[in-house]
């Protein structure tokens, strides 16, 4: 497994659920880190729980991932900070439900913003840094990416977006020795949920998590948080050296079973 205490991880979206998991993970392994949130307050949180648990540097930088100039700005502090870039992990994401006859266009700029544009920008930007330390790219992405949901017909659309988009970067970008990869995780309890606006009216958190824990075959508990750690410290380690393109399914057997799949 590499050895994280040599390399910068820069990880947007840190201030809470995977990206907070995430940088956690990292800075146990005595990485050095650029945390991203727009979240300063938790934000700032994360960066104390990331010194206290090893890491070997921590920079918090406060930005909006809707605002290119902020997205410039983390970059550009990151390696004015570190002078390298080993690992990018695009984690930031924000969800909406609606269908195609319901769902504002304030939601899909904003979803096409947070989900497709900031990683697409962090990802452009990253690029010369990661040619340079033979580096890697890790996208969030779902198995939404890979589900006809038509009542999150947004969310879906994004993650869609941003599993083309690993597999094309990782293609074009492979004669600079760069990898890139994505995690799809299934339903997991994260904060993703938690904002008023992110369900409709006929829907709540617990309602979602009590149907989606009979539609997963291997049974037992729903993804963890844990779940997708793990898989992303692999895919960045030199274990994953071969790996690239590849959007790891974290689903226990969620798209094999299809959509009419229920245990009893």
């Amino acid at each position: 497994m590499t050895d994280f205490a040599s390399k910068v991880i820069l990880v947007t979206g840190a201030a809470s659920g995977f990206g907070q998991a995430i940088a956690n993970a990292f800075a146990k392994k005595g990485a050095s880190l650029s945390l991203v949130d727009k979240d300063e307050e938790n934000l700032n949180k994360v960066t104390e729980q990331c010194k206290k648990a090893g890491a070997s540097k921590v920079l918090a930088v406060v930005a909006d991932l809707r605002v290119e100039d902020d997205i410039v700005r983390a970059m550009n502090e990151t390696i004015e900070m570190f002078d390298r870039l080993d690992v990018l992990v695009n984690n930031a994401g924000v969800f909406r439900t609606g269908s195609v006859e319901d769902t504002t266009m304030e939601s899909f700029d904003l979803l096409f913003a947070v989900n497709v544009k900031a990683h697409f920008h962090f990802t452009q930007l990253a690029v010369p840094h990661l040619e340079k330390t033979k580096g890697n790219v890790i996208n969030l992405t779902s198995i939404a990416s890979e589900m006809l949901l038509s009542t999150d017909i947004l969310y879906g659309m994004t993650k869609a977006s941003l599993t083309y988009f690993t597999k094309t970067t990782a293609l074009g970008l492979a004669e600079k020795g760069i990898r890139v990869n994505a995690v799809a995780p299934s339903v997991c309890r994260t904060n993703i949920l938690k904002r008023p606006d992110a369900l409709g009216p006929d829907l709540s958190e617990d309602e979602i998590f009590e149907f989606e824990e009979k539609t997963h075959p291997l049974g037992g508990v729903l993804i963890e948080k844990q779940d997708v750690v793990d898989a992303i410290l692999f895919l960045a380690s030199d274990s994953a050296r071969t790996i690239t393109g590849t959007n790891l399914l974290l689903d226990r057997g969620r798209l094999l079973a299809g959509p009419l799949y229920k245990r009893e």
